[in-house]
């Protein structure tokens, strides 16, 4: 089964990009220099940021539905991140090489299945989620932090 890693679309964080550090906290968010590889995941690209970039670390509501399942949480923007990912049948070195948590849900955003996967474990893992058919997209979040790291959706 073909499916695609989604990247956050870069238009969503233009307000943050190079605001000043108080503008920033106005806004309830920070800017943050890399200093440890792996360690600040880009949620745009999905990549892990090289020592001396900086991000902009806000809450995002990566999943809007009105259900119970409404959530934000804290993530990392890279603030020179153009382009979001768009990969098909591949798994980015981000989620790669850490502990995911695929969440599955449904059109109307209720969560139907769970899996804790990492590595090598993740294709297989995402196949069993859409082998359910009522499931419309994945989301995967880094399981340590709990951090949403992207969006897994069907690839015709």
């Amino acid at each position: 089964m073909a499916f695609r890693v989604l990247g956050l679309d870069p238009g969503l964080f233009a307000n943050f990009i190079g605001r000043t550090d108080a503008e920033l906290a106005a806004r309830g968010a920070r800017r943050c220099r890399v200093d440890t590889y792996p360690g600040f995941p880009d949620r745009i690209a999905v990549r892990d940021l090289a020592i001396g970039e900086t991000a902009i670390l806000l809450n995002y509501e990566h999943q809007p539905a009105d259900t119970p399942y409404r959530s934000r949480h804290a993530i990392f923007v890279g603030e020179t991140a153009r382009e979001a990912l768009d990969v098909v049948d591949t798994i980015p070195d981000a989620l790669y090489r850490r502990p995911i948590s695929l969440r599955a849900f449904d059109d109307v955003g209720d969560m139907r299945a769970a899996e804790l996967c990492a590595g090598e474990a993740l294709i297989p893992g995402i196949e069993r989620l859409f082998a359910d058919p009522g499931v419309a997209y994945l989301h995967a979040h880094y399981a340590l932090r709990g951090c949403y790291a992207a969006r897994i959706v069907r690839s015709a």
